[in-house]
Protein backbone atom coordinates (compact mmCIF):
# COMPACT_ATOMS: atom_id res chain seq x y z
CA UNK A 1 0.00 0.00 0.00
CA UNK A 2 3.09 2.61 0.39
CA UNK A 3 4.54 1.77 -2.54
CA UNK A 4 1.05 2.28 -4.11
CA UNK A 5 1.05 5.51 -2.88
CA UNK A 6 4.75 6.52 -3.40
CA UNK A 7 4.03 6.05 -6.73
CA UNK A 8 1.25 8.14 -7.01
CA UNK A 9 2.90 10.89 -5.13
CA UNK A 10 5.19 10.68 -8.04
CA UNK A 11 2.83 9.96 -10.62
CA UNK A 12 1.15 13.91 -9.47
CA UNK A 13 4.45 15.79 -9.16
CA UNK A 14 5.04 14.25 -13.34
CA UNK A 15 1.56 15.60 -14.44
CA UNK A 16 2.52 19.25 -12.56
CA UNK A 17 6.08 19.14 -14.12
CA UNK A 18 3.85 19.02 -17.73
CA UNK A 19 0.96 21.47 -16.61
CA UNK A 20 3.32 24.23 -16.04
CA UNK A 21 5.47 23.77 -19.13
CA UNK A 22 2.71 23.23 -21.28
CA UNK A 23 3.04 26.55 -22.61
CA UNK A 24 5.61 25.25 -25.34
CA UNK A 25 2.79 23.28 -26.82
CA UNK A 26 0.46 26.03 -27.82
CA UNK A 27 -0.44 25.39 -31.04
CA UNK A 28 -4.00 23.84 -31.85
CA UNK A 29 -5.22 22.29 -35.74
CA UNK A 30 -3.83 23.39 -38.44
CA UNK A 31 0.18 23.95 -36.85
CA UNK A 32 0.90 20.43 -36.41
CA UNK A 33 1.58 16.86 -38.20
CA UNK A 34 -0.35 13.70 -37.20
CA UNK A 35 -3.39 15.48 -36.79
CA UNK A 36 -5.19 11.96 -37.77
CA UNK A 37 -4.39 11.15 -34.27
CA UNK A 38 -7.22 13.45 -33.09
CA UNK A 39 -9.75 11.43 -35.11
CA UNK A 40 -12.31 9.50 -32.95
CA UNK A 41 -11.02 5.89 -32.23
CA UNK A 42 -14.40 3.88 -31.96
CA UNK A 43 -18.39 4.84 -33.17
CA UNK A 44 -19.54 5.45 -29.53
CA UNK A 45 -16.08 8.04 -29.11
CA UNK A 46 -17.64 9.69 -31.94
CA UNK A 47 -21.28 9.49 -31.27
CA UNK A 48 -20.53 11.43 -28.56
CA UNK A 49 -18.97 13.96 -30.63
CA UNK A 50 -15.49 14.28 -28.88
CA UNK A 51 -12.07 12.27 -29.11
CA UNK A 52 -11.71 11.17 -25.66
CA UNK A 53 -13.98 9.91 -23.12
CA UNK A 54 -14.52 8.31 -19.33
CA UNK A 55 -16.43 5.48 -18.72
CA UNK A 56 -15.41 2.29 -17.07
CA UNK A 57 -17.95 0.14 -18.55
CA UNK A 58 -15.22 -2.83 -20.52
CA UNK A 59 -15.21 -1.14 -23.55
CA UNK A 60 -11.28 -1.25 -25.06
CA UNK A 61 -11.93 1.24 -27.48
CA UNK A 62 -12.31 3.85 -25.05
CA UNK A 63 -9.05 2.37 -23.15
CA UNK A 64 -7.08 3.33 -26.38
CA UNK A 65 -7.42 7.12 -25.72
CA UNK A 66 -7.56 6.96 -22.19
CA UNK A 67 -4.99 4.58 -20.90
CA UNK A 68 -6.07 4.94 -17.51
CA UNK A 69 -9.20 2.50 -18.44
CA UNK A 70 -6.91 -0.60 -18.93
CA UNK A 71 -7.62 -2.84 -16.56
CA UNK A 72 -7.97 -7.03 -15.92
CA UNK A 73 -12.20 -6.01 -17.06
CA UNK A 74 -10.94 -5.92 -20.74
CA UNK A 75 -8.65 -9.09 -20.55
CA UNK A 76 -8.80 -11.04 -24.32
CA UNK A 77 -11.39 -8.31 -25.64
CA UNK A 78 -10.41 -7.07 -29.18
CA UNK A 79 -11.92 -3.85 -30.94
CA UNK A 80 -12.63 -3.11 -34.52
CA UNK A 81 -13.43 0.10 -35.97
CA UNK A 82 -13.99 1.58 -39.08
CA UNK A 83 -15.28 4.84 -40.48
CA UNK A 84 -16.25 6.59 -43.84
CA UNK A 85 -14.65 9.47 -43.15
CA UNK A 86 -14.95 12.34 -46.48
CA UNK A 87 -14.67 11.68 -49.64
CA UNK A 88 -12.50 8.37 -50.63
CA UNK A 89 -10.73 8.95 -47.11
CA UNK A 90 -11.13 6.21 -44.49
CA UNK A 91 -9.71 5.23 -41.10
CA UNK A 92 -9.94 2.58 -38.22
CA UNK A 93 -8.40 0.92 -35.35
CA UNK A 94 -7.92 -2.35 -34.29
CA UNK A 95 -7.63 -3.17 -30.60
CA UNK A 96 -6.64 -5.81 -27.86
CA UNK A 97 -6.20 -6.04 -24.22
CA UNK A 98 -4.23 -8.25 -22.03
CA UNK A 99 -3.80 -8.94 -18.30
CA UNK A 100 -0.46 -9.89 -16.51
CA UNK A 101 -0.93 -10.71 -12.94
CA UNK A 102 1.66 -9.24 -11.55
CA UNK A 103 2.89 -6.57 -13.99
CA UNK A 104 -0.63 -4.80 -14.65
CA UNK A 105 -2.96 -4.66 -17.70
CA UNK A 106 -1.75 -3.77 -21.42
CA UNK A 107 -3.35 -3.12 -24.67
CA UNK A 108 -2.06 -2.32 -28.35
CA UNK A 109 -3.82 -0.54 -31.15
CA UNK A 110 -3.13 -0.12 -34.31
CA UNK A 111 -4.69 3.47 -36.03
CA UNK A 112 -4.38 4.02 -39.36
CA UNK A 113 -5.84 6.84 -41.92
CA UNK A 114 -5.85 6.11 -46.08
CA UNK A 115 -6.16 9.17 -47.85
CA UNK A 116 -7.16 7.40 -51.18
CA UNK A 117 -5.50 7.83 -54.55
CA UNK A 118 -4.44 10.89 -56.63
CA UNK A 119 -3.11 12.31 -59.65
CA UNK A 120 -0.19 13.19 -60.09
CA UNK A 121 0.57 16.08 -62.65
CA UNK A 122 2.57 19.10 -62.92
CA UNK A 123 1.80 23.03 -63.59
CA UNK A 124 1.36 22.48 -67.41
CA UNK A 125 -1.38 19.98 -66.39
CA UNK A 126 1.10 16.74 -68.07
CA UNK A 127 0.11 13.55 -65.50
CA UNK A 128 2.47 10.64 -64.01
CA UNK A 129 0.07 8.32 -62.66
CA UNK A 130 -1.20 8.12 -59.28
CA UNK A 131 -0.14 8.16 -56.01
CA UNK A 132 -1.47 7.72 -52.31
CA UNK A 133 -1.26 8.48 -49.20
CA UNK A 134 -1.92 6.79 -45.38
CA UNK A 135 -0.24 7.27 -41.89
CA UNK A 136 -0.47 4.66 -38.77
CA UNK A 137 0.12 4.76 -35.17
CA UNK A 138 0.85 1.87 -32.91
CA UNK A 139 0.16 1.66 -29.35
CA UNK A 140 1.20 -0.03 -26.99
CA UNK A 141 -0.76 1.29 -23.29
CA UNK A 142 -0.49 0.56 -19.59
CA UNK A 143 -2.84 0.42 -16.90
CA UNK A 144 -2.82 -0.28 -13.42
CA UNK A 145 -5.60 0.37 -10.04
CA UNK A 146 -3.30 2.19 -7.28
CA UNK A 147 -6.32 2.29 -5.56
CA UNK A 148 -9.89 1.18 -5.25
CA UNK A 149 -10.94 5.21 -6.66
CA UNK A 150 -7.88 5.58 -8.27
CA UNK A 151 -6.47 4.41 -11.74
CA UNK A 152 -2.89 5.03 -13.77
CA UNK A 153 -2.53 4.50 -17.74
CA UNK A 154 0.18 5.28 -20.13
CA UNK A 155 0.54 5.03 -23.84
CA UNK A 156 3.44 4.57 -26.19
CA UNK A 157 3.08 5.45 -30.16
CA UNK A 158 5.00 4.89 -32.50
CA UNK A 159 4.08 6.60 -35.51
CA UNK A 160 4.89 6.14 -39.31
CA UNK A 161 3.44 8.52 -42.18
CA UNK A 162 3.78 8.47 -45.72
CA UNK A 163 2.13 10.55 -48.22
CA UNK A 164 3.71 10.23 -52.08
CA UNK A 165 7.65 10.34 -52.06
CA UNK A 166 7.25 11.64 -48.45
CA UNK A 167 7.87 10.14 -45.31
CA UNK A 168 7.89 10.66 -41.51
CA UNK A 169 8.25 8.71 -38.41
CA UNK A 170 7.76 10.20 -34.54
CA UNK A 171 7.20 8.90 -31.18
CA UNK A 172 4.37 10.38 -28.41
CA UNK A 173 3.54 9.40 -24.96
CA UNK A 174 -0.12 9.34 -23.60
CA UNK A 175 -0.51 10.08 -19.86
CA UNK A 176 -4.09 10.02 -17.99
CA UNK A 177 -5.41 9.34 -14.56
CA UNK A 178 -8.99 8.32 -13.69
CA UNK A 179 -10.88 8.82 -10.72
CA UNK A 180 -14.22 6.36 -10.08
CA UNK A 181 -16.78 6.63 -7.45
CA UNK A 182 -18.88 3.81 -8.01
CA UNK A 183 -21.20 4.23 -5.48
CA UNK A 184 -22.80 7.30 -6.78
CA UNK A 185 -21.47 6.35 -10.74
CA UNK A 186 -19.08 9.27 -10.94
CA UNK A 187 -15.97 9.16 -12.69
CA UNK A 188 -13.43 11.81 -13.89
CA UNK A 189 -10.33 11.29 -15.78
CA UNK A 190 -6.91 13.90 -17.28
CA UNK A 191 -5.13 13.01 -20.22
CA UNK A 192 -2.06 14.78 -21.25
CA UNK A 193 -1.97 13.74 -24.84
CA UNK A 194 0.58 13.14 -27.44
CA UNK A 195 3.72 14.54 -25.66
CA UNK A 196 6.27 13.75 -28.30
CA UNK A 197 8.54 14.81 -31.16
CA UNK A 198 8.75 13.97 -35.12
CA UNK A 199 12.27 12.45 -35.55
CA UNK A 200 11.95 12.18 -38.94
CA UNK A 201 10.02 14.86 -41.15
CA UNK A 202 9.25 14.68 -44.21
CA UNK A 203 11.63 17.88 -45.38
CA UNK A 204 15.10 17.13 -43.65
CA UNK A 205 15.61 19.86 -40.87
CA UNK A 206 11.90 21.09 -41.33
CA UNK A 207 10.57 19.27 -37.60
CA UNK A 208 6.75 19.91 -36.80
CA UNK A 209 5.26 19.26 -33.80
CA UNK A 210 2.55 16.72 -32.44
CA UNK A 211 -0.58 17.92 -31.78
CA UNK A 212 -0.07 17.79 -27.95
CA UNK A 213 -3.66 18.59 -25.35
CA UNK A 214 -4.48 18.41 -22.21
CA UNK A 215 -7.71 17.10 -21.70
CA UNK A 216 -10.43 16.69 -18.53
CA UNK A 217 -13.85 14.73 -19.00
CA UNK A 218 -16.35 13.89 -16.47
CA UNK A 219 -19.29 11.07 -16.68
CA UNK A 220 -22.03 10.65 -14.63
CA UNK A 221 -24.28 8.19 -14.35
CA UNK A 222 -27.64 7.80 -12.64
CA UNK A 223 -29.17 4.84 -10.25
CA UNK A 224 -32.65 5.50 -10.84
CA UNK A 225 -32.39 7.07 -14.32
CA UNK A 226 -31.11 4.97 -17.56
CA UNK A 227 -28.82 8.34 -18.38
CA UNK A 228 -25.16 8.99 -18.83
CA UNK A 229 -24.27 12.33 -18.83
CA UNK A 230 -20.35 13.36 -19.80
CA UNK A 231 -18.33 16.48 -20.29
CA UNK A 232 -15.25 16.95 -21.96
CA UNK A 233 -13.33 19.90 -21.74
CA UNK A 234 -10.32 20.34 -24.41
CA UNK A 235 -6.95 21.93 -24.73
CA UNK A 236 -6.61 23.02 -20.87
CA UNK A 237 -3.20 24.15 -22.35
CA UNK A 238 -4.53 26.62 -24.22
CA UNK A 239 -7.42 29.74 -23.55
CA UNK A 240 -7.79 31.03 -26.79
CA UNK A 241 -9.01 28.96 -29.73
CA UNK A 242 -10.90 31.11 -32.04
CA UNK A 243 -9.03 32.48 -35.04
CA UNK A 244 -9.71 34.89 -38.12
CA UNK A 245 -12.81 33.42 -40.37
CA UNK A 246 -12.78 34.90 -43.76
CA UNK A 247 -15.92 33.55 -44.34
CA UNK A 248 -17.51 35.83 -41.45
CA UNK A 249 -17.39 39.79 -42.16
CA UNK A 250 -17.66 41.80 -39.22
CA UNK A 251 -18.82 44.94 -41.36
CA UNK A 252 -22.49 45.89 -41.08
CA UNK A 253 -23.61 45.45 -44.96
CA UNK A 254 -25.81 48.54 -44.69
CA UNK A 255 -24.13 51.18 -42.10
CA UNK A 256 -20.71 49.99 -43.12
CA UNK A 257 -20.12 49.94 -39.39
CA UNK A 258 -18.04 47.23 -37.30
CA UNK A 259 -19.59 44.96 -35.25
CA UNK A 260 -17.68 44.83 -31.72
CA UNK A 261 -19.20 41.73 -29.48
CA UNK A 262 -19.11 42.73 -26.11
CA UNK A 263 -16.72 41.02 -23.90
CA UNK A 264 -19.61 38.77 -21.98
CA UNK A 265 -20.31 37.47 -24.98
CA UNK A 266 -16.29 36.80 -26.59
CA UNK A 267 -15.53 35.24 -23.21
CA UNK A 268 -18.49 32.57 -23.66
CA UNK A 269 -17.13 32.18 -27.12
CA UNK A 270 -14.16 31.05 -26.17
CA UNK A 271 -15.33 28.99 -23.33
CA UNK A 272 -17.68 26.85 -24.73
CA UNK A 273 -14.96 26.04 -27.58
CA UNK A 274 -13.19 24.27 -24.94
CA UNK A 275 -16.65 22.04 -24.24
CA UNK A 276 -18.28 18.53 -26.18
CA UNK A 277 -21.12 17.76 -24.05
CA UNK A 278 -22.46 13.87 -24.54
CA UNK A 279 -25.74 11.74 -23.49
CA UNK A 280 -25.96 8.41 -23.66
CA UNK A 281 -29.19 7.08 -23.12
CA UNK A 282 -30.27 2.50 -21.72
CA UNK A 283 -33.54 2.08 -22.54
CA UNK A 284 -33.09 -1.41 -22.51
CA UNK A 285 -30.16 -3.60 -21.05
CA UNK A 286 -28.59 -4.51 -24.10
CA UNK A 287 -29.47 -1.38 -26.23
CA UNK A 288 -27.65 2.03 -25.84
CA UNK A 289 -28.90 5.71 -27.66
CA UNK A 290 -26.62 8.71 -27.55
CA UNK A 291 -25.68 11.91 -28.57
CA UNK A 292 -22.98 14.58 -28.49
CA UNK A 293 -22.68 18.51 -29.53
CA UNK A 294 -19.06 19.91 -30.37
CA UNK A 295 -19.47 23.80 -29.97
CA UNK A 296 -16.47 24.39 -31.40
CA UNK A 297 -17.04 22.30 -34.98
CA UNK A 298 -19.88 23.59 -35.24
CA UNK A 299 -18.60 27.26 -34.85
CA UNK A 300 -15.77 26.87 -37.21
CA UNK A 301 -17.53 24.29 -39.94
CA UNK A 302 -20.87 25.23 -40.48
CA UNK A 303 -22.53 28.02 -42.59
CA UNK A 304 -23.96 31.44 -41.95
CA UNK A 305 -26.67 30.69 -44.72
CA UNK A 306 -27.72 26.82 -43.62
CA UNK A 307 -26.43 25.50 -40.18
CA UNK A 308 -28.20 22.30 -40.32
CA UNK A 309 -26.79 20.11 -37.70
CA UNK A 310 -23.34 20.51 -38.11
CA UNK A 311 -21.49 20.11 -34.83
CA UNK A 312 -23.80 17.16 -33.81
CA UNK A 313 -23.56 13.76 -33.52
CA UNK A 314 -25.54 10.61 -32.79
CA UNK A 315 -25.19 6.95 -32.09
CA UNK A 316 -26.65 3.24 -30.46
CA UNK A 317 -25.49 0.33 -29.80
CA UNK A 318 -26.53 -3.34 -29.53
CA UNK A 319 -25.42 -6.44 -27.87
CA UNK A 320 -25.86 -9.45 -29.66
CA UNK A 321 -24.72 -12.29 -28.89
CA UNK A 322 -21.34 -12.15 -28.24
CA UNK A 323 -20.72 -8.89 -30.04
CA UNK A 324 -20.83 -5.32 -29.27
CA UNK A 325 -21.89 -3.50 -32.29
CA UNK A 326 -22.23 0.64 -32.37
CA UNK A 327 -22.98 3.11 -34.87
CA UNK A 328 -21.97 6.79 -35.53
CA UNK A 329 -23.32 9.59 -37.98
CA UNK A 330 -21.71 12.87 -37.07
CA UNK A 331 -21.84 16.13 -39.08
CA UNK A 332 -19.09 17.79 -39.64
CA UNK A 333 -20.15 19.95 -42.79
CA UNK A 334 -23.46 20.25 -44.77
CA UNK A 335 -22.01 18.21 -46.89
CA UNK A 336 -19.63 15.87 -44.79
CA UNK A 337 -20.99 13.30 -42.05
CA UNK A 338 -18.67 10.61 -41.40
CA UNK A 339 -20.43 7.00 -40.88
CA UNK A 340 -17.97 5.02 -38.07
CA UNK A 341 -18.58 0.95 -37.16
CA UNK A 342 -17.19 -0.46 -34.10
CA UNK A 343 -17.95 -4.31 -33.22
CA UNK A 344 -16.03 -5.81 -30.08
CA UNK A 345 -15.84 -8.93 -28.22
CA UNK A 346 -14.01 -11.19 -25.79
CA UNK A 347 -12.03 -13.60 -27.38
CA UNK A 348 -12.56 -16.28 -24.31
CA UNK A 349 -16.20 -15.78 -24.35
CA UNK A 350 -16.55 -15.94 -28.30
CA UNK A 351 -15.17 -19.45 -27.92
CA UNK A 352 -17.03 -20.74 -25.22
CA UNK A 353 -19.99 -22.50 -25.19
CA UNK A 354 -21.85 -19.98 -22.67
CA UNK A 355 -23.30 -17.46 -24.45
CA UNK A 356 -22.59 -14.17 -22.12
CA UNK A 357 -25.67 -12.14 -20.36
Amino acid sequence: MFYKYRFLKKFLVILTTIIFSSGVFGQTGGNNTYEFLNLPVSARVAALGSNFLVANDNDLSLAVINPSLIGDNLHHQLSLSFAEYISDVNYGTVAYSHTFKKVGSFATALQFINYGRFLEADETGLTYGNFSGGEYAFTLGWGRKLHKNFMLGANLKMIYSQLEKYNSFGLAVDVAGTYVHEKSGFMASVLFKNIGRQLDAYVPGNIEPLPFEFQLGIAQRFKKLPLRYSVVYNHLEKWDLTYADPRISNVDPVSGDTINKGKLEVFADKLMRHFVLGIEFYPAKRFYISIGYNYQRRHELRTEVKKGLVGFSFGCGINIYKFRISYAWAKYHLKGAPNTFTISTNLVDLFSKKEKK
